[in-house]
Order: C-alpha cells, then structure tokens, then sequence
C-alpha cells in the first residue's frame, strides 16, 4: 500500500483482553484531540467515547494527564465527574523556561499545587526533565537546566505534600533526573513514564523501587533497549501506557494512538517477559491499583 492510500484514521479495535487493565498516562482533554497535526486525519472523538471503546476491549480505567495550568485543570474536572478516569497534574518541562520569562510560573505551580489535593487527583505529572531542544554546553542550556531542575523538585515536594504519586517525563536526562530524585527524597510511588531507558536505568529503578511505565515504542524495531530494561524490571512494579495520541503501537504505528489501544503494547510485553498476557496484565492491574487506589 502506498504512503497516499495508506488509512490514516484511528486503528480498528484489537482484540480484548483477558485481564482488565489501566492505562496510566493518556491525554484526551479536547485541545489535544482536535489538533489536526495529532489527529492526522482521524474523525475526532469524545473523551467518553475514548473511554468506551477502551472499555470495550478490557481497558478499565485511564489516568487523563495535564501538561500546563489549563490542561491540568479539565483533567480534574474530567475525572471529577467520570468514573472510568483519574487525573495527573503537572507543568510540564518543557513549558518551564517560557513559564520563567513570562513571570507565571509561580502562580502556575500554585495551581498545580491546589488541584494536587483534590480527591480524584492521584499524581503529580507529568513532570521532570527534557533536554532534548537545547544545545548541551550553550548558556541556554544551562539556564534551561537550572530551570527544570528546579520545577522538577517542586513539584515532587508538591507530590510528597499530597500524597500523590509522581509520574516523570525523561528525556535525554536520565542522570539528572535520578540526581534530583535522590538529592531531594522521591515520592514513594514514583513512575518513570513512558519509560525511556536503559538496562542500567531499569536497575536503578529496581533499586529504588521506582516504576517503569512502557508505552508504544516498546514495540518499535529500534527499541531494543526498552525491551531489555523490560526483561529486567522488576515484575512488581510495571506499568503500561499509551501516551496518546502519540507512540502508537505496532501494527498501526503512524496513526493516532487511544487507551483503546494498550492490548498491543500489553501482549508485546508479555512476549518479552516471556508470559502470557492474562498473567502479565493480573501483574499490571495490580501494579496500577498500589500507585493509584482504587478508580
């Protein structure tokens, strides 16, 4: 099929699930989905009719992310009045330098702060460190990197503070991120979100307790290096995710990815743990519930 006749829409539905499960880190607040760039040309969808279609194929429950003030504020008030959703809220890293210089970063971080207290609030996230736009060694970057590094801790002092877990956004800074983590006392529930390291980071992980979340992209060709974190991440503390509508799993990389969607990722993982995907996914649920409680 060539690239001009290839279907661009949302992915037919795979195959439910044996074993309900949880998809820990989606976003579906409206400005998300009818973003034509992210949609690519997928028929919009409502948030409720997300969360059918997941329901239908054994997704049970998602945590909906913020990423700034605004978004963070309808993940709340979504969860709030849905069942099937939970809510993350966070400022996310790569808003923290604009947040700086337009002097509202600190009444952001109170927002953030306040609506980490409401009841079907469940983490602080997604937060963390992006040096992936900077230029490693220019004053930028080291005013960039001051700056996250500085968000980052509030916001797992905010984590702590509520009694929320932290769900972390890593990318390319892995070393910092683990410095931050210890120099100022990582949540007890702390999730690396879609989990973007190595053999050596899963370890650390293990070591501290801290949870591995994978997403699509385990199931990419060049992801070798998540599926060999994922061989040795402690089976106790997996997650599972899509982070839609992005990193859509194999075999509709390319299109918009949904919750729907986690039984790709969750059976692929399961072939590289080398179990079935009921006992995977009974591991899994479990794993969510002692981050999250009860939906």
């Amino acid at each position: 099929m060539s690239s001009s006749s290839r279907p661009r829409g949302y992915p037919e539905l795979p195959a439910p699930l044996d074993v309900a499960v949880y998809d820990n880190h989606t976003h579906l607040d409206p400005v998300v989905e009818e973003s034509p760039r992210l949609r690519d040309g997928a028929d919009p969808l409502t948030p409720s009719e997300h969360l059918d279609r997941a329901q239908s194929v054994g997704i049970a429950g998602i945590v909906q992310v913020g990423t700034d003030p605004v978004s963070s504020q309808w993940s709340a008030d979504f969860a709030a009045t849905e069942p099937r959703a939970l809510a993350a809220v966070a400022i996310h890293p790569n808003y923290i330098t604009e947040y700086a210089d337009q002097g509202i970063l600190d009444d952001g971080l109170h927002t953030i702060d306040r609506l980490a207290r409401l009841p079907r609030v469940r983490a602080v996230g997604e937060t963390g460190l992006d040096y992936h736009y900077v230029e490693a060694g220019t004053a930028e970057f080291e005013r960039e990197r001051e700056l996250q590094r500085t968000a980052f801790a509030h916001h797992i002092a905010i984590a702590k503070d509520a009694g929320v877990a932290l769900q972390i956004h890593d990318r390319d800074a892995h070393d910092d991120v683990v410095e931050v983590l210890l120099s100022v006392g990582a949540p007890e529930r702390t999730v690396f979100h879609c989990f973007s390291g190595d053999v050596e980071l899963a370890q650390i992980c293990n070591e501290h307790g801290w949870y591995l979340s994978f997403a699509g992209n385990v199931t990419f060709k060049n992801a070798q290096n998540l599926r060999r974190a994922l061989a040795v991440a402690d089976p106790s503390h997996i997650l599972v995710e899509t982070d839609a509508p992005f990193l859509t799993p194999i075999p509709n990389r390319g299109r918009p990815n949904a919750p729907y969607l986690v039984p790709d990722t969750l059976r692929a993982m399961a072939e590289v743990r080398g179990v079935a995907a009921p006992v995977l996914a009974t591991m899994i649920a479990a794993n969510t519930h002692a981050v999250y409680g009860e939906w």
